[in-house]
């Protein structure tokens, strides 16, 4: 039997154990209880594999076989964005085009910027000297809000509908900014700073960013119309996943971002929906339900995965530290990140935040599985087993400790889903 049956075997049944004593005993949120009960197994099993227990290596090499930044980047990644996209009130996230747009642009560039040069002064201090490039690199990939944790943690913690979809927003479309940041950086590297022009970069970003987004619209409407043109729920679910399927594999023929394609075809399909205008109510309730299953589905295996990876990532003690490093570092660029675009849109008065904004869109930008696969794609001449082994301290930090943590931070500044102060 082929070896990735078996790794995907063992994916789904560790998932859907830990969905059901989650479901069971811990009651935490999905993503967080499936990813808190996948790293005790690999504590536990990492134990086991001193004594010599065999099927320790055999799952090892099971997880290692899965390729975890191929798996999301280029399999999962478009379908939990546009099942996330769908969903989304592209009305009301119109009306947050200023914000959103400014923190998803200028606070991923400054947050880029920020953290790489903070680590490259911090690190010295725990005899760890890392060059400035690999800094920024992890700069790059850590800075954008994973918008597959937010969008499975955030939207069940009950934060203000204004405010989750600021949060919600930025991370759909930061994480095409970040990967932006991080392919030129690396291309950088690769060429050295003297064949790397800003020309070189403004074309790397529009092919990537500004073409995704424009193959997005032209599938997004190409979807809506043939969804007009057909009341029948398993046609219509078959058209919405052939437009993910082909629309990624399209966009990586094209050298733009399937990722912000996906995003964009998502938006446009769920606010036509919305309107009533493409399908029956009977068809769009076939078609949620099913992308809402693909999406928990997903989201299941890839937290799952994420606690997983413990077995094959070395984390040494001096990384761990830099790790913790990076926590506090990431959490005050982010603050950082995050004001300094919403004074700019104070002052230019496009946008008047709330009290708390600043406080709720820190906290709540959480990381996840896109900055692991990022960090895994690393070449080997880069210091990689340092950068992954922090990125994945962060990772954890972010969806167990923030996500954990949002709720009471809600109750504690006396906001709610009713709350209008943050309108």
């Amino acid at each position: 039997m082929p070896v990735l049956f078996d790794a995907l075997a063992l994916l789904l049944v560790a998932a859907a154990a830990f969905a059901y004593l989650n479901h069971r005993f811990l009651k935490m949120p999905m993503a967080i209880g499936l990813m808190v009960l996948a790293l005790l197994s690999s504590l536990v099993l990492l134990e086991l594999g001193k004594t010599g227990f065999k099927p320790v290596i055999a799952i090892a090499r099971l997880v290692d076989g899965l390729d975890f930044s191929t798996l999301l980047m280029q399999v999962m990644l478009s379908f939990l964005l546009f099942a996330g996209a769908i969903n989304v009130d592209a009305r009301r996230l119109g009306e947050l085009r200023w914000p959103v747009g400014i923190l998803a642009t200028m606070g991923t560039v400054l947050s880029t910027g920020l953290v790489g040069a903070g680590l490259f002064y911090l690190l010295p201090l725990l005899g760890l000297h890392v060059p400035l490039l690999p800094c920024l690199l992890f700069g790059a990939l850590i800075s954008p809000t994973d918008p597959v944790a937010v969008l499975s943690i955030l939207t069940k913690a009950n934060v203000p509908a204004s405010l989750e979809l600021k949060i919600v927003g930025e991370s759909l479309f930061n994480d095409g900014v970040g990967v932006v940041i991080f392919i030129t950086l690396l291309r950088v590297a690769e060429m050295g700073t003297a064949n790397v022009t800003p020309g070189h970069v403004a074309t790397l970003f529009a092919e990537e960013a500004g073409g995704g987004l424009l193959l997005g619209t032209a599938l997004g409407l190409g979807t809506a119309w043939l969804l007009r043109t057909v009341d029948n729920y398993q046609v219509e679910v078959l058209i919405t996943l052939a437009l993910v399927t082909g629309g990624t594999a399209l966009a990586a023929r094209l050298h733009t971002s399937g990722p912000l394609a996906m995003v964009m075809a998502g938006l446009l399909v769920g606010y036509f929906s919305r309107k009533g205008t493409i399908m029956s109510n009977h068809s769009q309730d076939y078609v949620d339900k099913f992308w809402e299953l693909i999406d928990e589905i997903l989201n299941a295996m890839l937290f799952v995965l994420m606690g997983l990876e413990m077995l094959i990532l070395p984390l040494h003690l001096s990384t761990i530290l830099a790790g913790l490093v990076a926590i506090v570092v990431v959490l005050l660029v982010r603050v950082v990140a995050v004001a300094v675009p919403l004074k700019l849109l104070q002052v230019g008065k496009r946008y008047r935040s709330g009290r708390h904004t600043v406080k709720m869109l820190t906290w709540g930008g959480l990381r996840g599985g896109l900055a692991v696969a990022l960090a895994l794609s690393l070449p080997d001449t880069m210091p990689r087993e340092l950068l992954v082994g922090m990125t994945y301290v962060v990772v954890v930090f972010s969806i167990v400790g923030q996500g954990l943590t949002i709720g009471p931070l809600v109750r504690y500044l006396g906001l709610s889903k009713t709350s209008h102060d943050e309108e």
